[in-house]
């Protein structure tokens, strides 16, 4: 069996990719089988989460699948990552001996960890998630990190797919701030013949992408586009001290129907959740008519059931 792992989709290929996005559809048309039959995956929170957990266990329960829940620190002992440490702190156990020793129990180990917010150059850089794919011997799966959500960006292109028959040549705009979402969403776009135009302002913007379109114009960002996104401006990850700051600069980045309108006359709003309403989406666009936010929600378990699937299939 070949080891793969799905940690940012860069080294998926467009053919899997499309495969992966019909596997998901066929789930979602007949969303129980037995395709995970004695198998194991082993997900492990470094954060609290409630569509993410909900989803893959669901998921791997599903397809007959059984799903571990750990939290380092809470229900599991805390993980070391420093290579050479001395272990004379809070941590128990080395990520060394944690991703050897579940590779012996499970057939599949999936991560979410969120930054520090100690040092950014450190926290983009995604060591746990790293490390796990580094001593595993079994696939590994990103469920979220500071840098990647490989997992939400197969869930908006499924959902993108659904909206509108096929995806090349379709144009998304996504406003605010280009963080962990927007850098998965323009990675798997542009594999996929997506056009992805990311506005924000000086600051908060995505570093280049290939295929990425980059601008501090969210209406020009919008302009004609087949759907427009966008996620939290402050959420329970980010560094309360910078709160106000954020939102004041993010203010004039809102998902509304002025913002919509200059987007094609078909087009979707799309948020990854948990929304706040009032901040970067108004309620109208939120719960409105023209979104398909709760099918994009829905689509992560169908789609993580294709990935959770083709990880396990020998190659």
């Amino acid at each position: 069996m070949t080891l793969r792992h799905f940690i940012t989709t860069q080294d998926f290929s467009r053919a899997e990719i499309d495969a992966l996005l019909e596997q998901a559809a066929a789930f979602k048309r007949s969303p129980r089988g037995q395709q995970l039959a004695g198998k194991s995956i082993a997900l492990m929170f470094f954060n609290p989460s409630m569509r993410t957990r909900t989803s893959f266990e669901l998921g791997a329960f599903h397809l007959g699948g059984h799903a571990i829940v750990l939290s380092p620190g809470k229900d599991a002992w805390p993980i070391e990552f420093d290579v050479g440490s001395v272990m004379d702190g809070d941590t128990e156990e080395h990520i060394a001996e944690v991703a050897r020793v579940l590779s012996r129990y499970v057939d599949l180990i999936a991560v979410r960890a969120f930054p520090k917010f100690q040092d950014w150059a450190v926290d983009r850089q995604d060591t746990v998630i790293k490390a796990f794919a580094q001593y595993a011997t079994v696939p590994v799966i990103n469920m979220l990190t500071a840098g990647h959500h490989p997992c939400q960006a197969l869930a908006d292109l499924m959902t993108l797919r659904e909206a509108f028959g096929e995806l090349e040549g379709l144009t998304v705009a996504y406003v605010g701030d280009g963080n962990n979402v927007a850098r998965s969403l323009a990675v798997l776009g542009a594999l996929a013949g997506v056009t992805v135009r990311v506005a924000a302002p000086d600051g908060y913007q995505l570093e280049p992408v290939a295929g990425a379109v980059l601008t501090d114009d969210p209406r020009a960002a919008a302009d004609g586009a087949d759907a427009v996104y966008t996620d939290v401006w402050v959420s329970m990850s980010d560094d309360p001290e910078t709160a106000a700051q954020r939102r004041e600069a993010l203010a004039s980045y809102r998902l509304d129907d002025a913002l919509l309108d200059a987007a094609a006359p078909t087009a979707i709003a799309l948020h990854c959740l948990p929304a706040h309403p009032g901040e970067e989406i108004t309620a109208e666009v939120l719960y409105g008519r023209r979104q398909r936010i709760w099918d994009q929600a829905e689509n992560r378990r169908h789609a993580q059931k294709a990935l959770l699937e083709l990880l396990v299939t020998p190659a």
